[in-house]
């Protein structure tokens, strides 16, 4: 599952934005991956491990609640529930 979200650009500056998304990873957990920072440059990355997809999907929804809350706007979100 992948949401990218974004905030409108400011005096001048490019648009921020917030990218959520996981994968599977190597240990039979699931990875949820934040990036975040201005469009078009290198922004900041954090990842987090899970034990499963459902304990992930639930972390990812309340970033992206999280996210919403701050005046970012989901630009595409892609994947559904496994």
């Amino acid at each position: 599952m992948r949401i990218y979200l974004q905030l409108p650009p400011l005096e001048g500056k490019p648009p921020r934005f917030y990218h959520l998304f996981l994968h599977a990873d190597l240990i039979a957990g699931w990875t949820l991956v934040k990036e975040w920072g201005f469009q078009g440059s290198g922004g900041r990355l954090k990842r987090e491990h899970y034990p499963d997809y459902d304990t992930a999907e639930t972390a990812l929804m309340q970033s992206r609640d999280t996210q919403l809350k701050r005046g970012y706007r989901v630009v595409f979100m892609e994947g559904q529930r496994q």
